[in-house]
């Protein structure tokens, strides 16, 4: 695949918000970038954009953001809230189009209800035990401050171009479901993705943060990095970038301005 050269500023809109996080340093990551310009705006605001008429002037969104829940609900917080009416029918309307979307990491927690925004991402986080492609599955698991190496497994994708064959983040890591057999893998990890190594989201969400007490997970997937075609637009997403060790890292930098370079291209 030929790297897309663009003489145009790419434009990308960067909805946040949901979950807490450096905005300096995290908008750091986009200044460094060349060839691209980034907005960033805040949900609920941004979720009104994610349409064509919305999204007219930018070429690629940019999900870092965690939509449709609500921390501060009280018992069983957080509770899980569906779009605003005409969201998921713009956000079709973009992948229809051909705007190309990279998601970050938490993103893959964002609208628990909407089943087809986690079909397009190609995965789910969980906060609360439910339902992913109609099999029962129990709350994800998080771990922060994880050293592992990430493995290139694409070389020749444009989304990995330049970047050795293996390096090391730490960061938060996620065990969650993972849509190994509908995307383009592009990095596993070598940490271990089983119930032993990670601590339990909705025990957390309930107070008892870093406790897995009662809690079990089945083995997840070491893919931590993937590219696919949705209905006219390609989407990446890439798992790691909690927080600014990551976010400084000329790797992760890398990564994130080749994502966005290859989906706004739109596939042929």
């Amino acid at each position: 695949m030929p790297i897309i050269h663009h003489h145009e500023p790419i434009n990308c809109l960067v909805a946040v918000r949901g979950h807490p996080f450096d905005r300096t340093a995290f908008d750091a990551i986009f200044q460094s970038l060349e060839g691209i310009s980034a907005t960033m705006v805040d949900q609920p605001a941004a979720a009104r954009l994610m349409s064509p008429d919305g999204m007219r002037g930018f070429d690629v969104l940019v999900l870092y953001d965690m939509p449709g829940l609500d921390f501060e609900a009280g018992e069983g917080a957080p509770a899980y809230l569906d779009p605003e009416p005409g969201v998921k029918e713009g956000f079709r309307a973009l992948l229809e189009q051909g705007t190309g979307v990279v998601a970050l990491h938490h993103a893959l927690a964002g609208w628990p209800l909407w089943a087809d925004y986690h079909d397009w991402l190609g995965g789910q986080f969980l906060y609360h035990p439910g339902k992913v492609r109609g099999r029962e599955m129990p709350d994800s698991g998080y771990r922060h401050e994880v050293t592992h190496s990430l493995s290139v497994v694409d070389p020749v994708h444009p989304v990995t171009a330049g970047l050795p064959a293996s390096f090391t983040f730490t960061d938060e890591l996620y065990l969650a479901s993972v849509f190994e057999e509908d995307v383009t893998p592009l990095l596993r990890s070598d940490a271990r993705f089983d119930d032993g190594a990670y601590w339990s989201a909705d025990l957390a969400v309930r107070g008892h943060m870093h406790s897995a007490d009662g809690w079990s997970h089945p083995q997840g997937s070491n893919l931590v990095g993937w590219a696919r075609e949705v209905l006219a637009s390609r989407l990446v997403y890439l798992q790691p970038g909690d927080g600014p060790s990551v976010y400084d890292d000329p790797h992760y930098r890398q990564l994130v301005g080749n994502a966005i370079r290859w989906t706004a291209a739109r596939p042929d």
